[in-house]
């Protein structure tokens, strides 16, 4: 049986802050975003290529904002990552290269922080 990882909460203060965060400075899609009511909007953003989503909105959880530690996106290359975040004006620290792999990161404007991954190379020619 598959169980995949299709959509994981984020929780946020300001949502049209984290929004316009997520899409217009680290590039990930708009799917959707709805005001079911007063108390419950629903947006989902998708990095480009993933097949996960985060969910971030009002009424979807009650976590602080700032609080979610750990995620983790994986890119081709972690320089030309951390290249486009910083031209974007995302604070990103300098590419860290470690066995399992080179690092950069970043957290939203609540403090909830990622992880962006270069894998290291499997194929046994370097």
């Amino acid at each position: 049986m598959d169980f995949r990882l299709e959509l994981v909460i984020v929780p946020v203060s300001d949502v049209d802050r984290a929004k316009a965060f997520y899409v217009d400075q680290v590039g990930f899609v708009t799917d959707q975003d709805n005001r079911v009511g007063d108390d419950l909007r629903f947006v989902q953003l998708t990095p480009r290529g993933s097949a996960c989503s985060i969910a971030i909105g009002t009424g979807l959880t009650d976590a602080a904002p700032g609080s979610v530690r750990g995620l983790q996106v994986v890119v081709d290359d972690a320089d030309a990552a951390r290249e486009h975040l910083v031209a974007q004006g995302v604070d990103a620290p300098p590419v860290e290269d470690l066995p399992w792999g080179r690092f950069t990161g970043f957290a939203d404007p609540d403090g909830n922080r990622w992880a962006v991954q270069q894998l290291p190379d499997r194929s046994g020619q370097g």
